[in-house]
């Protein structure tokens, strides 16, 4: 998850306060943008649901999230909308759009 959301989403890793790292995960913020993910037993990801996250250059993201081998979607149903679907390494559904 580091490597997906910190070395190919360019998001930077926080420190989580102190009462809740013994939990595990981590925190990722980019912007006013901020991730928590987490550790879950039996943990199944959403297959529809998830965040739609506006970026300035969606297709040299679309770059680095192929380059990484994380699959790339692209979507055309939003006119006046690039977009596209990857999914993170546990298979979270992501969303990146630029308008």
């Amino acid at each position: 998850m580091r490597s997906f959301y910190g070395a190919v989403l360019g998001m930077t890793e926080l420190e989580k306060p102190e009462r809740l790292r013994a939990r595990g995960g981590a925190w990722f913020r980019s912007g006013s943008l901020e991730i928590h993910v987490g550790i879950e037993e039996g943990f199944r990801p959403a297959r529809k649901a998830h965040p739609g996250i506006a970026v300035d250059d969606v297709d040299a993201l679309a770059d680095r999230v192929a380059d990484s081998g994380a699959p790339v979607a692209w979507d055309d149903s939003v006119p006046g909308v690039r977009r596209f679907h990857t999914s993170d390494p546990v298979g979270n559904r992501l969303e990146f759009q630029q308008g």
